[in-house]
């Protein structure tokens, strides 16, 4: 360091879940080791910076979330760098770097960061470290370590250029006093170029290595066994990286102290408009929080009462109690409704579980699986078959960390997000919505089989009612076959329907993906019903799914529509059956019957400006249905694709192409 002042930079995180949270404060706690002192907000605490007066550099660490929006946490920020009055210099003093994080399964890739970066550019703020977009589909860290190391550099080229700048200005206002000029050093000759580097830094400038850091403090341990297999596994490594000296992240600091200490029936109203989804709060499996309660020995105080408090002589800046862990909780309790204990664990928790492993083969390869030499292995045996904390306390038996560094470490169990595939107006009272039990084949490093959090306990819930031999037992055996389930809503304000009746609109939704649009027509067919004397737009629904005997959902339901007119043409196709043998086109999948009535959605769509609808599969449906409608409006108006996109770009800014699909 050439000085012991801490340099100061602003660092902002929007978050949707908390991933960019947690990036923004691993980034806070490195920046104590570079010399630097982060100022943390999250973006909504505009009370606590003002980037109109800002002077130090900013950076900003950003989610995305639906199908390529801000976070929630970022809407009013990004409502007010839109502000269309705004001058094209507002932020020009400002100099920044900006982490994107996106799953490119979704089609508006890292949007979120990428409508703040064009945003803050249009308004004259200047990069000093280059944009990075993170991929979750990947692997985050692929893209978020390497950025975080470059930042660091791409500061002190900052902060180096502003005392040049600095300097420059003292001694030519001290010549044009007539007072003798301080002689420049001659080591800060390339001053007047320095700014044109700093904008042209690129991630591949980090092949310049920073010595003054932490986390590339080689590891002393060394190679315990000689390994006679030749293929490495979760447990186990193989030369060069079993011969490797390591350089491993640096020892996250404990902030958690934990003291051990020997239901409210609720009813609320649940109002929701079709096309909404709502959250399912849900508990980790109860196998796995016995399981776990056992390998970490806390079995017999599973009962106890825990008590939170910050570490006195902890180093974390800005280290807080966690708000989703509710004061009185027992040890139970938190395993079962607080941490995600399914959660891949991060390279940080690798390396602090390093601490409470006694045994030191178990120690190096830890340490390798979070080093950077062993970023290869931590992907192919962590990351890609996600692998959770109780995978890796079967893998490395001497390891027993405490209760406080899973509570440091791992997330907030998130609730569940849903369709509702029902109409309040159809079925007062009532919500209906469908999901699919996604499963978790066992592999070399998860030794079991494993069901989706959530979806696998309501597969155990509704069990019971899809058996009624085994529910009348229950019933005479005295148990009740009521179940509650905690619900919150979660509105998604586009994905409804037009205001206008009158509209026509058109529904893609193979699979589950056809949940809300059953919703849609139950509340079409109410309104039918109730105002005979409006006039209503015809209804389209393409659906599709791989077998007509076993996934065609809500069959009856559809057929019903069709016949009281409230669904005006239904489109299906079934991928895995043969086609019959009088078909002319047979059609596998939902785009191929979408190209089959072009002339009907170009028409719908341009010329009696009505809506489209895709709800499911991001990865390929909802990127192969828009590639179609791109060639269908190509087709239609006689022009490029380009152009076509660019119509379909302004369909959905209406608000009259809209999307609600997961990965």
């Amino acid at each position: 360091m050439c000085c012991d002042i801490k340099r100061r930079f602003l660092l902002l995180y929007a978050t949707q879940k908390g991933q960019a949270k947690a990036i923004a404060e691993e980034i806070c706690q490195q920046a104590d080791a570079h010399g630097f002192e982060a100022d943390i907000h999250c973006i909504t605490e505009s009370d606590k910076y003002n980037l109109v007066t800002e002077k130090d550099p900013l950076v900003i660490v950003i989610s995305t979330t639906g199908t390529g929006d801000p976070p929630d946490t970022a809407c009013k920020f990004v409502k007010e760098i839109k502000n269309k009055t705004l001058p094209p210099d507002h932020f020009a003093h400002l100099r920044y770097g900006l982490l994107g994080l996106g799953d490119s399964e979704y089609m508006f890739f890292c949007n979120g960061g990428k409508i703040v970066d064009k945003r803050l550019q249009e308004l004259g703020a200047q990069h000093f470290h280059e944009t990075g977009l993170a991929d979750d589909c990947v692997g985050l860290e692929i893209v978020v370590e390497p950025w975080i190391d470059g930042l660091w550099l791409a500061l002190r080229r900052e902060f180096t250029s502003r005392n040049i700048k600095e300097d420059m200005s003292n001694n030519l206002r001290a010549v044009s006093n007539g007072v003798s000029a301080m002689t420049v050093d001659p080591s800060m000759s390339g001053a007047c170029s320095l700014d044109s580097e700093i904008q042209h830094l690129k991630l591949e400038d980090l092949e310049v290595k920073v010595t003054d850091t932490l986390s590339q403090r080689p590891a002393n341990v060394h190679s315990v066994v000689s390994v006679q297999n030749t293929e490495p596994s979760l447990d186990r490594s193989v030369p060069p990286l079993s011969k490797s000296t390591l350089n491993i992240p640096a020892l996250p600091s404990e902030y958690i102290d934990v003291q051990f200490q020997d239901s409210i029936d609720q009813k609320t109203t649940f109002c929701y408009q079709p096309g909404d989804a709502f959250c399912v709060i849900c508990p980790n499996n109860a196998r796995e929080v016995q399981e776990l309660l056992h390998l970490l020995g806390l079995s017999e105080r599973k009962e106890c009462f825990v008590c939170l408090k910050i570490k006195q002589a902890t180093k974390k800046k800005g280290a807080a109690q966690p708000e989703h862990i509710p004061e009185g909780s027992t040890v139970e309790f938190i395993l079962t409704w607080s941490l995600e204990i399914r959660a891949v664990p991060k390279k940080a928790f690798l390396r602090a579980l390093v601490e409470y492993t006694s045994d030191a083969r178990e120690k190096r390869r830890l340490q390798e699986l979070c080093s950077k030499q062993g970023a290869s292995d931590y992907n192919s045996f962590i990351r890609d078959p996600n692998i959770c904390l109780l995978d890796l306390l079967h893998a490395f038996p001497t390891c027993r960390p405490p209760l406080n560094l899973l509570i440091e470490h791992l997330p907030k169990l998130q609730a569940r997000s849903y369709s509702a595939s029902s109409s309040n107006l159809f079925q007062p009272g009532k919500l209906q919505f469908v999901f699919n039990v996604v499963e978790f084949p066992s592999s070399p490093s998860r030794l079991v089989s494993r069901k989706g959090v959530c979806t696998g306990w309501l597969a155990e819930l509704v069990e019971p009612m899809l058996q009624p031999h085994k529910n009348s037992l229950n019933a005479k055996e005295g148990k009740s076959s009521t179940v509650k389930v905690s619900i919150f809503a979660r509105p998604i304000n586009t994905f409804h329907l037009p205001s206008d009746p009158s509209v026509p609109f058109m529904m893609v939704g193979p699979g589950t993906g056809v949940s809300p649009f059953i919703g849609f027509l139950q509340h079409r067919q109410k309104l039918q019903e109730e105002h005979t004397d409006w006039k209503f737009g015809e209804t389209w629904l393409f659906f599709g799914c791989r077998h007509q005997d076993r996934d065609y959902l809500f069959r009856d339901e559809l057929r019903s529509f069709v016949e009281n007119s409230t669904l005006t043409h239904l489109k299906v196709c079934f991928s895995r059956d043969p086609p019959a043998a009088a078909e002319k086109n047979p059609t596998k999948y939902v785009q191929d019957n979408i190209r089959l009535c072009a002339k009907e959605v170009a028409r719908v769509l341009l010329k009696e400006r009505g809506c489209f609808y895709v709800c499911g599969d991001a990865k390929h449906m909802a990127k192969d249905v828009n590639d179609t409608l791109v060639d269908i409006l190509s087709t239609d108006a006689g022009v490029d694709k380009l152009e076509a996109m660019k119509i379909l770009a302004t369909l959905r800014q209406e608000k009259r192409y809209l999307q609600d699909v997961w990965a």
